[in-house]
C-alpha cells in the first residue's frame, strides 16, 4: 500500500483528530490513529470510550487499498517539523513497516494491524434522530458563550456540560453550575425538529477546536447518542445521561433596575481590585449610585484593600451588592458588547447581565448570583 499526500494537510488533520484521544489509555491500541486507505481519500480516525473523530485527507499516487495504526504522538510530533511538501507512505503488509519518504529524508515507523482497532460503539437506544444543518459559526458561538458556566462538580454529572434545547424554529444553548448561568437563544438556527440533550465538555471542546473552518455541519442527534459532520470531519459522541433543570425557571423577570456600564471599564477594574480579595471568597463589593459605582475589595489576612470608581448609569436607589470576583470576570470577558447592562432588585437577588444590545436574531443572557456583604 503507497500514497503521497500533503504535510501540511496531514498534519492539521492528525493534529485536530488526535484530540479525542485520551493521554493514557487502557486499550493500548487507542494510543494510535487508525489509517485507512480507499482511492484517492484516506482517513485517519481517533477514539476513546465515548468519542470518535475521523478526518478526510485527499492523496495522490494511491496503490493498494487497507488499514493501518501508527502511533498517534509520534505522527504528529513529525509531521510537525517536516516543511510543507509532498511525503511518500510505502505500508508493507506483511512486516506492516512504514517508509516515509520526504524531502531531504526518510523515516521508519512499525504499524499495528487495523483490525485491532476497535470499532466505535454508540449508546443503545430507541429515540428516532433528529437530524439538521447549523451553520458551523452559530453552533461555535452557542459553545463560546456557554461552556465556561458549565459545571465542574463530580456530584453534580448532568450539569457537567452545555444544554441543546431544540426547537423547530431555533437552538438555546444553556449552561450552569448553580451561582453562574448561561443561556443563548439563536434563531438563525431552524432545525424543524424538536428535541434535547447536554453535550459534555470534551464533546464540546472538540466542536469548537476541529469544526471550526467548516462553513456547514450535519448534526444528527438523539437523547444519548450525537454525530457532527462536515465536509472534512465526522465527529461522534456520547452524551449525559439525565434531566437538565429547568434553567429559565431561576431567571428572575421582575429586577427592576438597569444599570449600563462600559464592559472594559469594569473588566480592568475588577480585575485590579481582585488583587486585594481574599481568595478564600473573591468577594468584590460594588456600591452603585446614579452616575458612577464605587468597586472595594480586602483582604483582612493581610491587611490590604483598593477601592476604584468606575463611571456608569443606574436608574435605581443606591445599592450595595457583592460578587465573586472570579465568575463577575467570567462574564465580562465573554459578553460581546462594548457597553453592557445588569438588571437588579436588591442585594439578594441574581443579576442579569446582557449584551447592550444583540445580534439580530439572537438571545444572550447571563446571571450570577450574589455575595453577601456585611459591611463596605
Amino acid at each position: 500500500m503507497k500514497f503521497n499526500v500533503s504535510s501540511k494537510t496531514l498534519h492539521a488533520a492528525a493534529s485536530a483528530v488526535s484530540k479525542v484521544i485520551n493521554s493514557k489509555n487502557t486499550i493500548t491500541v487507542l494510543d494510535n490513529f487508525l489509517l485507512s486507505l480507499s482511492g484517492d481519500e484516506l482517513l485517519i480516525t481517533g477514539m476513546d470510550s465515548e468519542n470518535s473523530l475521523t478526518g478526510r485527507v485527499a492523496v495522490t499516487e494511491a496503490d493498494g487499498e487497507g488499514r493501518f495504526c501508527i502511533n498517534a504522538r509520534s505522527l504528529v510530533d513529525f509531521l510537525k517539523e517536516i516543511p510543507d511538501q509532498g511525503i511518500t507512505f510505502d505500508i508493507n503488509p506483511t512486516t506492516l513497516e512504514i517508509k516515509i519518504d520526504y524531502n531531504k529524508g526518510v523515516s521508519h515507523f512499525v504499524a499495528v494491524n487495523g483490525d485491532e482497532y476497535p470499532t466505535y460503539k454508540s449508546r443503545e437506544d430507541n429515540d428516532t434522530p433528529i437530524e439538521f444543518e447549523c451553520p458551523t459559526e452559530e453552533l461555535i458561538k452557542g459553545l463560546d458563550y456557554t461552556m465556561f458556566a458549565a459545571s465542574t462538580d463530580e456530584y453534580r454529572p448532568v450539569m457537567q456540560g452545555v444544554f441543546f434545547d431544540i426547537k423547530p424554529d431555533s437552538v438555546t444553548f444553556a449552561a450552569t453550575d448553580t451561582r453562574k448561568l448561561v443561556r443563548y437563544i439563536n434563531r438563525r438556527v431552524r432545525s424543524g425538529n424538536e428535541g434535547s440533550c447536554i453535550m459534555p465538555m470534551k464533546a464540546c471542546s472538540v466542536l469548537k477546536n476541529v469544526f471550526a473552518k467548516d462553513d456547514t455541519v450535519k448534526v444528527v442527534m438523539t437523547s444519548k447518542n450525537a454525530s457532527f459532520s462536515s465536509a472534512t470531519y465526522t465527529f461522534k459522541c456520547c452524551l449525559l445521561n439525565g434531566r437538565y433543570p429547568d434553567y429559565n425557571r431561576v431567571i428572575p423577570t421582575s429586577n427592576p433596575y438597569t444599570l449600563t456600564v462600559d464592559r472594559r471599564s469594569l473588566l480592568t477594574a475588577v480585575r485590579r481590585v481582585g488583587v486585594f480579595v481574599d481568595p478564600g471568597y473573591s468577594l468584590e463589593k460594588f456600591r452603585i449610585g446614579a452616575d458612577s459605582m464605587t468597586i472595594k475589595g480586602d483582604n483582612k489576612t493581610n491587611q490590604s484593600t483598593a477601592r476604584e470608581h468606575t463611571p456608569c448609569s443606574f436608574d435605581g436607589p443606591e445599592l450595595t451588592i457583592g460578587f465573586s470576583s472570579i465568575y463577575l470576570l467570567e462574564i465580562l470577558n465573554v459578553l460581546p458588547t462594548d457597553d453592557i447592562t445588569i438588571a437588579l432588585a436588591d442585594p439578594g437577588r441574581p443579576g442579569v447581565f446582557r449584551p447592550m444590545e444583540d445580534e439580530k436574531d439572537t438571545e444572550l443572557l447571563m446571571l450570577l448570583m450574589p455575595m453577601t456583604v456585611t459591611d463596605f
